[in-house]
């Protein structure tokens, strides 16, 4: 079978195949073996580091944290050392820097770089510091979060030298049933928080799997974190709108009026509106902060870790030390979820009240129209009758002229006086025939 394969975007694809491939087949075959385990001899020692290259949506408008640009920075950084660079779209990629090597990851919101060069002779962790070490890295897309250094050792006695570490937040567990793991979790002074996996027996290939969990161990336990400085920027703005939330409601139990509540309903939709603002960022930090934390609990029942006698174990430390702090996460998670519900029932009865308030004024302003329409029909029937009377008065006076003028040229044989007598009735039906016609006709228009 004629097959062809594209190294570093792990696509594969068929010729001959007589089917219309997915777009995204290449992708998502791949994808399991998108960041591969490196194979790890002792002794060894990883400078792991972290750069956030995405803070999601947040309240303030901003989303990126960074240039954006890592992947190009690391294609110049393969040709200024004569490797070859990644494929287009690469999410992971070694670059071999003689003794050294550079693993490069492309995260959501972070992309890590992983130096592995051999250790000094007398202490694995006597390495550069940060600042040294950015001259052996690509530009990074954003700020640096989170700096670990590994040194794999191998293990002559029960356990290694434990000297260097803090023994207040020491952690001791015998792992993957061949190698000892240490660390206090905290930055030395070059910068770094160090593990020391001391080995006695793994493959070279467990030891890399054991490396690289162990380093995600402390990329996503740093990471989880930062939902917590998210949480205690949002408390003080929750308290505070609960609080006006509060004082609203018993604003709308002892007042009415329409006046009242339309000012109450525009004071609840801008507290909702800063509700929504804040739950825009917070919800994707604390949706992070949840999915980070599951990963360390994943990562760490990976490696099978079994305490040391005398000793916290890694998982049992970080579970006292963390879950307060994402407890914190999801109390005020929580928090702004039932404000924003709270919000909008009282923003929905407070509308019910306004809706049901403007009815009555509409009812009550009907029945004034209505009233002044009866008053205008009464008023129109009364001017009617009085115009009927009006124009035959003078409807009649001119009857009579004629008549009287007839008598004198004419010598009409019936007196005038009688005849314009009997003309009265008839003059007053024509009259009022004609007005309620004319009526009749602006009705029907």
């Amino acid at each position: 079978m004629d097959e062809t394969a594209e190294q570093g975007g792990s696509r594969v694809a068929d010729r001959r195949v007589p089917f219309e491939l997915h777009p995204l087949r290449d992708d998502i075959v791949g994808e399991v073996h998108a960041r591969p385990f490196r194979a790890a001899e002792a002794p060894r020692v990883f400078h792991h580091m972290a750069f956030q290259s995405w803070t999601g949506p947040s309240a303030a408008g901003g989303t990126d944290a960074g240039s954006g640009d890592d992947f190009e920075q690391l294609v110049r950084f393969c040709k200024a050392h004569g490797a070859p660079p990644p494929a287009p779209g690469a999410r992971h990629h070694v670059v071999s820097l003689g003794g050294a090597e550079l693993s490069w990851e492309r995260h959501t919101e972070f992309t890590t770089m992983t130096l592995s060069v051999a250790p000094p002779p007398d202490d694995p962790f006597a390495a550069p510091n940060i600042s040294s070490l950015a001259a052996f890295l690509p530009k990074p897309p954003g700020p640096l979060i989170v700096s670990t250094r590994v040194a794999l050792v191998p293990l002559a006695d029960e356990l290694p030298d434990l000297a260097a570490f803090d023994p207040s937040s020491l952690c001791v567990s015998r792992v993957d049933g061949g190698a000892i793991v240490a660390t206090d979790f905290r930055p030395d002074r070059s910068g770094f928080t160090r593990i020391l996996v001391a080995s006695r027996s793994l493959s070279a290939a467990r030891a890399g799997a054991l490396v690289q969990r162990l380093l995600e161990v402390e990329t996503y336990r740093t990471l989880a974190l930062l939902g917590l400085p998210e949480a205690q920027r949002i408390r003080p703005i929750v308290d505070s709108i609960e609080t006006q939330l509060l004082s609203l409601t018993l604003r709308m139990r002892d007042g009415t009026g329409l006046d009242l509540s339309r000012e109450l309903l525009d004071r609840l939709v801008s507290l909702a509106a800063e509700v929504e603002a804040e739950s825009v960022g917070a919800t994707y930090r604390f949706g992070a902060t949840r999915a980070y934390w599951e990963l360390v609990g994943q990562r760490l029942l990976s490696i099978h870790e079994e305490r040391v006698q005398g000793f916290d174990s890694i998982e049992g430390f970080l579970a006292r030390r963390l879950k307060p702090a994402l407890r914190t996460c999801e109390s005020v998670e929580r928090r702004l979820s039932d404000l924003a519900a709270k919000l909008a029932r009282t923003a929905n009865l407070l509308r019910t009240r306004v809706d049901i308030e403007l009815e009555s004024q509409n009812r009550d302003l009907l029945d004034s129209m209505n009233r002044r329409a009866r008053l205008q029909l009464r008023l129109q029937r009364t001017v009617e009758g009085l115009s009927v009377a009006a124009v035959s008065y003078y409807v009649v006076g001119l009857i009579g002229y004629l008549l009287r003028g007839g008598e004198t040229a004419l010598d009409l044989p019936f007196d005038p006086a009688v005849a314009t007598a009997v003309a009265v009735p008839f003059v007053v039906v024509v009259i009022w025939a004609l007005v309620r016609r004319i009526r009749r006709g602006h009705a029907d228009e």
